[in-house]
C-alpha cells in the first residue's frame, strides 16, 4: 500500500474530504470523488465513509484502493 500525507493549510485546521481525494490525484474532479464517496470506494479511519463533506482534521487516515493518506498539521 503506498502511504502519503497530506498537510493541512496553517489557517484551517480541517479539510472536506472530497478535496483531498481531488488534490491528491485520487480523482478527477470533485463530482467523481463524490461518486467515489458515495460508493462506499474510500474509507477513513479504518470505517467506510459516505459523506461527501467529512471534515478531516490532523491524525485522520483515508484509504482508496491501494492509497493510504494521513492528515497531518
Amino acid at each position: 500500500m503506498e502511504k502519503r500525507k497530506f498537510k493541512l493549510k496553517k489557517d484551517s485546521p480541517f479539510i472536506e474530504l472530497v478535496k483531498v481525494l481531488k488534490s491528491e490525484g485520487l480523482s478527477e474532479t470533485g463530482g467523481h470523488g463524490k461518486s467515489m464517496i458515495e460508493e462506499g470506494q474510500v474509507s477513513v479511519n479504518g470505517e467506510e465513509e459516505f459523506r461527501v463533506r467529512r471534515k478531516l482534521y490532523n491524525g485522520d487516515v483515508v484509504a482508496v484502493e491501494d492509497v493510504e493518506i494521513e492528515i497531518v498539521s
